[in-house]
């Protein structure tokens, strides 16, 4: 296999890195030579390669510094209204190199560390993913603003084990958190009295702007115990039990809950939920009250103006409790009226909803809420109390619609409905992607449409093309910076010139020489780490995302079976070769989830050791799937499976990120696909399966039932056969049992429904692929239509439809020039 151009080279070639001016490399290697001494206490002879990555990334540090400083002065100069995007998670992937892309300093420190005799990709290799995300959610959180698994082991993701170069703890600004303790109801207001007390500590993390010369702030807090208690106090036993009391209590922030797509109703998750509101309403209230248009003399006291300089985004019900501890702070200690509170909280807050599964939605019972939040429970009594009021008085008699509506779940358990909180509370609410913002409005959240139809928008998802294309992908950034020039970092509508190139050969050539390029690196890669050989003229085949039953990884293996089996029934015939890679974690209570994983491996072991076979069909589960093996493999995909049930994908970002690396998405219309299909014409996508509507109808109708499609089609009898035959898990051949039945009886995402088409469209996909020259004139449509796809577009619809601030593409002074 030829070795292929590396990173290294391929990047040095692309201006938009920056200049490696001969100054800038000689300042480079002087500070990186004074952070090994200095800050590592090491020397050349006893330093690792972490010593030197953290050397490195303390020197590129520097240079945010003071974009970070002079940012803060900025805006405390200026006064301008701030926009505070609260997320559970912020899945950000490495910060080295997006830090260099963004500061143009990327050639320069290549051409240091190269001076130093270092190798950069092994440095950037020390960077441990930060561990603070699951799955799309969290990804699109860090665009805004490891649990490991493989068929034998899970392990825990300890990514903050070396330190962490990039946060700075800010132990100045730490606020009290309480828990527990009852309401006291006095002439004064109500008092929250015998609490526990936890205290917020921040750190804060420099997010840079692409070559603006601002810096914002990614602020996350820990959990650390009050230091109040008096060891004279305590025997032995007792001061022991007391230093465990506090590692119990710093348990808040030590774990991330591994779960997407499914509530889990835990203490101690709620815990986190709400340390984290109470935390940051604290730093917004301090910030409200000290600043006022420069001025450090006046304290601003007015809260009917804080809608005007605070906007509060809710990323998902996770950070729901702000609305009750917004009112609890606005009427308990700054004594506004409750009209009034009402007011400003509902200006401030918008909610963004990331899922219409209901197993996903979060409902609190009120007996943990009485118990952990008791002041809070009693506000969010208050403001059904006057929404119920409210409705009745538009939907006079309507008691079925009250019920429906309330934010109080009745039954055996009485349950607070957090997503019912986050609409009354909030005014905006979106969806992430159009079809999805449709289906809420049609069917969960149709009630509250019909109450308030303005409230409801849609924020289609993007993904920023610094990290997924300029970074990611140089190689392919350099050749559409050769054709249309480099705006299109910037502006990726750009992207639409290159349908001019669309009959170029030479364009062509280029687009598929940069594939075959990625394709030989990643399968470098898995040579090196999965120990298997495949076939790098093979189609690359790609699912990756979450392990979940709507996003029917199962349809992807019956695939897999089905064309093993073709495969060995005629050996001889030509088969476009293809090498099929699932990634994704599962949630680690979620037992199908892990039986799915199980199964893809078993295919794989089957499959990738049948002479018979050959090179032909490879199966591979990527172990540990995070943003940094996602940037190796997404370019070098060929093929992109989106193919969940119609209807049950909110939207999806990683379909868009393979779009514009050049992968042709298979896929259903579901989530952002629709859009995708509008931006680069249907016909260049394989779009196949039921749709929506069928979906509804075959639930209106005589329902979905599996056994009809097992009988009629033969080829899904064969492969379901097989794995309940122990085909695949020869040992044990019982193993896959459970995932049969369930998919023969208890099915909620139709996977028999859509496995006539999906076949029928993956041999589609075969015969194109034959068609090399046909194959990339379609990549370069998908290419060409990402421009909606931007995380710029997506946040300058927010800022202008939600936040009421305008976005600017202004560049402040660098912090060697005069503030103006």
């Amino acid at each position: 296999m030829s070795k292929p151009l590396s990173d290294h080279d391929r990047k040095k070639q692309i201006s938009v890195r920056g200049l490696a001016g001969v100054e800038n490399v000689a300042e480079l290697k002087l500070a990186f030579n004074r952070h090994l001494h200095f800050t590592l206490v090491k020397d050349r002879n006893v330093a690792s390669k972490r010593d030197y990555y953290f050397a490195l990334a303390n020197t590129v540090r520097d240079h945010l510094v003071g974009r970070w400083i002079r940012t803060q002065q900025y805006y405390y100069e200026k006064d301008p209204k701030r926009v505070y995007y609260i997320s559970l998670e912020f899945y950000m992937g490495r910060t080295l190199q997006n830090t260099m892309v963004n500061l143009a300093l990327e050639n320069a420190c290549d051409e240091a560390v190269y001076q130093l005799g270092l190798d950069m990709e092994e440095l950037e290799d020390m960077e441990e993913d930060a561990g603070l995300g699951n799955g799309g959610l969290g990804r699109l959180a860090g665009k805004l603003r490891r649990y490991l698994l493989s068929r034998r082991v899970e392990e825990a993701d300890d990514w903050l084990r070396y330190g962490n170069p990039w946060e700075k703890a800010r132990p100045e600004y730490m606020r009290p958190v309480r828990f527990y303790g009852r309401t006291e109801h006095t002439p004064d207001g109500v008092k929250w009295v015998d609490t526990q007390v936890v205290l917020a500590l921040p750190y804060d993390t420099p997010i840079p702007g692409y070559r603006n010369n601002i810096v914002n702030t990614m602020r996350l807090w820990s959990a650390k115990a009050p230091c109040d208690f008096n060891l004279k106090d305590f025997n032995v036993g007792g001061y022991i039990q007391a230093v465990l009391d506090r590692n119990l209590c710093e348990n808040i922030s030590r774990v991330l809950y591994p779960n997407d797509n499914f509530f889990e109703g835990k203490e101690l998750r709620l815990k986190q939920e709400y340390f984290v509101v109470a935390a940051t309403l604290q730093d917004i209230v301090r910030r409200f009250k000290a600043s006022k248009f420069g001025s450090r003399e006046i304290v601003r006291t007015d809260f009917a103006h804080l809608p005007n300089k605070v906007a509060i985004q809710l990323n998902d019900t996770h950070p729901a409790m702000a609305i009750p501890e917004l009112m609890r702070v606005l009427v308990d200690e700054e004594k506004l009226d409750w009209d009034k509170a009402w007011d400003v909280c509902v200006r401030t807050c918008a909610y963004t909803n990331h899922t219409v599964l209901p197993e996903a939605l979060e409902r609190w019972p009120i007996d943990l809420f009485q118990h952990l939040l008791p002041r809070h429970l009693e506000i969010i009594f208050e403001i059904n109390r006057r929404f119920l009021q409210y409705v009745a008085s538009k939907f006079p008699g309507d008691n079925d619609r009250l019920r429906r509506m309330s934010l109080i779940e009745e039954g055996g358990c009485k349950k607070v409905n957090m997503a019912h909180l986050c609409i009354v509370g909030s005014h905006a609410v979106n969806g992430v992607a159009r079809i999805h913002s449709e289906i809420l409005i049609a069917t969960l959240f149709k009630d509250f449409y019909e109450l308030d139809p303005h409230k409801f928008q849609n924020k289609t998802n993007g993904i920023t093309p610094r990290r997924w294309l300029v970074m990611c992908n140089p190689g392919l950034a350099e050749v559409i910076a050769e054709r249309i020039g480099e705006e299109f970092v910037r502006d990726l509508d750009q992207l639409k010139k290159l349908l001019k190139f669309i009959n170029d050969d030479a364009f062509i050539r280029d687009i598929a020489k940069i594939k075959q390029e990625n394709k030989l690196k990643f399968a470098v890669h898995l040579e090196e780490h999965y120990k298997v050989k495949i076939n790098p003229q093979s189609m690359f085949d790609f699912q990756v995302k979450r392990i979940h039953e709507y996003k029917r990884q199962l349809l992807n293996c019956l695939h897999m079976i089905t064309y093993y089996n073709r495969i060995k029934k005629e050996p001889n015939k030509h088969w476009t070769p293809r090498t099929i890679m699932v990634g994704g974690k599962a949630a680690p209570g979620y037992h199908t989830a892990k039986m799915i994983i199980r199964l893809i491996t078993a295919i794989g072991e089957v499959v990738n050791h049948d002479p018979v076979i050959g090179d032909r069909l490879k199966v591979i589960f990527l172990e540990n799937y995070r943003v940094t093996l996602a940037e190796k493999a997404i370019p070098s995909a060929d093929l992109s499976e989106q193919i969940s049930t119609a209807g049950t994908e909110a939207s999806g970002t990683g379909n868009m990120k393979f779009m514009l690396n050049g992968a042709l998405t298979i896929g259903t219309m579901d989530g952002a696909n629709v859009e995708m299909a509008e931006e680069a014409g249907e016909k260049n996508l394989f779009i196949f399966g039921m749709r929506v509507e069928d979906v509804d109808a075959m639930d209106a109708g005589k329902g979905y039932h599996a056994s009809e499609y097992y009988n009629r089609i033969p080829e899904l009898k064969q492969a379901m056969d097989q794995i309940a035959g122990g085909f695949f898990s020869h040992k044990q051949p019982d193993l896959f049992k459970e995932l049969v039945d369930l998919l023969m009886h208890h099915d909620r995402f139709k996977v028999f429904a859509d496995y006539e088409a999906y076949i029928k469209c993956q041999d589609k996909v075969n015969e194109l692929y034959k068609n090399p020259k046909e194959w990339t004139k379609m990549v370069i449509h998908n290419i060409a239509g990402c421009g909606k796809f931007s995380s710029d577009r997506t946040i300058s619809q927010y800022a202008r439809e939600i936040w009421g601030v305008e976005p600017s593409l202004e560049k402040i002074p660098a912090p060697d020039e005069q503030l103006k």
